[in-house]
């Protein structure tokens, strides 16, 4: 089974500075996850994009792309 590299956006990662300091470790764990399954069972594709996911955490949302052929995920926003 391939990994998939996660890389953050700069917004992405000053978007965890508005966020509850309590949730921010599981949203990392989360996100982490997705290294080895990037289409968990709770995801949500979105019509704005080919490659455009939601996942919810807790009262969260993570907005990310995928790209399976260079195995890359591209954290874009936390909401």
């Amino acid at each position: 089974m391939a990994y998939y590299n996660i890389y953050w956006k700069e917004s992405a990662k000053r978007d965890l500075k508005s966020i509850d300091r309590q949730q921010i470790p599981r949203i990392i764990e989360t996100i982490s996850s997705l290294s080895q399954d990037p289409y968990p069972r709770q995801h949500r594709k979105l019509q704005s994009g080919e490659s455009s996911y939601r996942i919810r955490i807790g009262d969260y949302r993570v907005i990310y792309q995928v790209n399976s052929e260079q195995k890359v995920i591209f954290i874009l926003k936390n909401a």
